[in-house]
C-alpha cells in the first residue's frame, strides 16, 4: 500500500488530468490506468461555475482521490492561496504544492516551496512539495513534516526520461516519507525504472494526455509501475563487470 498523511492507496500511479483533448478519451485513460488519486491545476478548474462541463463530470468520483495542485503559482503567498481555495471548496486537504521559479525551465523555486509548505503544514494539510531532485531540499522538507516528496525526473513535459539517477537514488535512501517521481516521464519504460530505483510511486499527465493514443498509454504505464515495484521489491541481481555463465561449470559432465 501507498501511505500518505492519513491516506492509503492500491495503486502506485498518480495521474494529472490536463492537456487531453477529449473528455471521454480522459475518463477512458482514468479507467484503465486503474489509478485512485487524480490531480489538476487548481486554476484551470473553474470553482464558481460549477454548469461548465469538466473532467470531474466525467467520472465517478467515489472511486478516486482528487489532489488539487497549485501550478501557476510563483509564490508561496500564491500557493497558499490556491491551496486555501482548494480546502475552502471541500475538493481534498491533500495538496501539492508547485511554485515554479523559472517560465523556461519550469523549475521549482526551492526556498518558495519551502515556506508554502511550513505555512500550510502549519493549517493542517497534507503536504506535497514538487521539488527538483535536490537531496538536501528533500532533508529539509521531511524536517519539516511534509508527508510525501515529489522529485522531478526532468522539466515538465519534457519527455527527457530520468536525468539523474543517482540524485534519486540517494533521495530514495535517505527518504523518510514516500517518494513520487514527477515530470519529465515519457514512457512506460521511465516509469519502470523509477520504480526501480525505489520510488513509492509515479504521476504522469503529459506522457500519457500527449500520446498517440492516451488510453494504451495509460494502461502500458499501469502495467510499468506494477512490474517496476515487483522488480525493486523482489531484488534484482548486482550489475558485474564480467559475464557471469547461467549455467556454472561445477557438476557438469565432461566428455
Amino acid at each position: 500500500m501507498l501511505n500518505i498523511g492519513n491516506y492509503s492507496f492500491g495503486s502506485r500511479l498518480l495521474l494529472g488530468t490536463g492537456k487531453f483533448d477529449d473528455l471521454y478519451v480522459q475518463r477512458n485513460a482514468v479507467e484503465i490506468s486503474e489509478t485512485e488519486v487524480l490531480t489538476f491545476a487548481v486554476r484551470r478548474l473553474n470553482l464558481e461555475k460549477k454548469d461548465e462541463p469538466h473532467f470531474l463530470d466525467q467520472l465517478d468520483l467515489s472511486k478516486y482521490t482528487l489532489l488539487p495542485n497549485t501550478a501557476g503559482a510563483r509564490t508561496a503567498e500564491e500557493a497558499v492561496k490556491i491551496a486555501r481555495l482548494a480546502k475552502a471548496s471541500g475538493l481534498c486537504d491533500m495538496i501539492k504544492v508547485e511554485v515554479i521559479g523559472d517560465q523556461t525551465t519550469l523549475l521549482p523555486d526551492p526556498l518558495e516551496t519551502y515556506t508554502a509548505c511550513e505555512i500550510l503544514l502549519a493549517e493542517g494539510f497534507v503536504v506535497l512539495p514538487y521539488i527538483s531532485d535536490d537531496v538536501m531540499l528533500v532533508k529539509r522538507l521531511q524536517l519539516l513534516g511534509v508527508h510525501a516528496i515529489m522529485p522531478g525526473a526532468s522539466p515538465i513535459g519534457s519527455g527527457q526520461g530520468i536525468n539523474n539517477p543517482r540524485a534519486l537514488e540517494l533521495i530514495i535512501e535517505q527518504a523518510a516519507v514516500p517518494v513520487i517521481v514527477d515530470a519529465g516521464i515519457r514512457s512506460p519504460r521511465d516509469a519502470a525504472y523509477a520504480m526501480e530505483l525505489g520510488a513509492d510511486a509515479v504521476l504522469l499527465n503529459s506522457a500519457v494526455s500527449g500520446a498517440g493514443d492516451p488510453v494504451k498509454m495509460a494502461e502500458a504505464m499501469k502495467y510499468a509501475v506494477w512490474a517496476g515495484r515487483k522488480a525493486y521489491e523482489s531484488g534484482m541481481i548486482p550489475v558485474k563487470r564480467y559475464a557471469s555463465a547461467s549455467s556454472p561449470m561445477e557438476g557438469m559432465i565432461h566428455t
